[in-house]
């Protein structure tokens, strides 16, 4: 079984920074594109960024120059440098990954629990 797990986000102040993590753990065959998504109150869920699994990122126009998206490959663990919070970043950050389980399978999408990041005036 494949589980995708966030972790990093708390309480920061506007201007400040932040790291999230994604683990994915269980069994897994291969990792091909991840990104982090956010959907902040009374908001849709947002795509923030993406990494393919050779490493090329794409942003959304709201945080590019601020966030930066980086991959561990073995480790299968993706990350989320948010730099220069904004309030209008608090949101619950998600992570997806789509992962092949094993060389019998094809590729699905999994997704995170969600981790919440509250940036303050």
């Amino acid at each position: 079984q494949v589980q995708l797990v966030e972790s990093g986000g708390g309480l920061v102040q506007a201007g400040g920074s932040l790291r999230l993590s994604c683990a994915a753990s269980g069994s897994i065959f291969s990792i091909n594109d991840m990104g982090w998504y956010r959907q902040g109150p009374g908001k849709q869920r947002e795509l923030v960024g993406t990494i393919s699994s050779g490493g090329f990122t794409k942003y959304a126009d709201s945080v590019k120059g601020r966030f930066s998206i980086s991959r561990d490959n073995a480790k299968n663990t993706m990350y989320l440098q948010m730099n220069s919070l904004k309030p209008e970043d608090t949101a619950v950050y998600t992570c997806n990954a789509a992962l092949r389980p094993s060389a019998m399978t094809g590729f699905y999408s999994y997704w995170g629990q969600g981790t919440q990041v509250t940036v303050s005036s």
